[in-house]
């Protein structure tokens, strides 16, 4: 361990109800789902992907990878996939390692509070199991939901990303977040 458990409390990875965990066989079927299903992942659709992929990564090291990887989001009481968080390594100045995190839930799991619960507890388990003093985030500038649980979650805007990504037919800007180690815990607010 890197840092003290009792600083990131979700570094059990459960909190008010939604669980992070190992992506399982039984998932795959939705990992499939968000690949070819246009507009299930909303403004994050990058037209049809190979849905023989998550299978493949999963049979490769079950989305567990030293540099990326993702986590199911289940929510405890129904003991149900919700979605699942994502992370990848990155480096500032070749050495200096963060993690960029991103979600995708199913629409039916969404406006709950769910997601920035998800997102705090990826952010506390990389923190506790890994020496990244950043975590961030991208989002839209017109995905307002994801604006407020980011915000919820910790993160604070740092700017705009200028024509960051290609989506439907043209460059787009983006939002960058962060949240840095020693920033305030989420969990340690009133709730909202």
């Amino acid at each position: 361990m890197v840092t003290d458990r009792s600083r990131y409390p979700g570094a059990e990875v459960a909190r008010d109800g939604v669980r992070l965990r190992p992506v399982a066989e039984g998932d795959l079927p939705m990992l499939v789902r968000f690949a070819v299903e246009p507009g299930l992942v909303g403004l994050d659709w990058h037209g049809f992907r190979d849905p023989g992929a998550p299978a493949r990564r999963f049979a490769a090291d079950g989305w567990l990878g030293e540099e990326d990887g993702r986590l199911a989001v289940e929510v405890e009481a129904e003991q149900a996939a919700a979605g699942v968080v994502g992370y990848r390594a990155g480096r500032y100045g070749g050495a200096a390692i963060h993690w960029e995190i991103g979600i995708v839930l199913l629409p039916e799991w969404r406006g709950r509070g769910i997601g920035w619960r998800a997102q705090a507890l990826l952010c506390d388990y990389l923190f506790c199991h890994t020496p990244a003093q950043r975590v961030q985030a991208g989002t839209h500038p017109e995905n307002a939901a994801e604006q407020r649980a980011l915000e919820k979650a910790g993160f604070q805007l740092e700017g705009v990303l200028r024509a960051c990504e290609f989506r439907a037919g043209r460059w787009r800007d983006g939002w960058l977040y962060s949240r840095l180690r020693d920033d305030p815990s989420p969990w340690d607010r009133p709730e909202d």
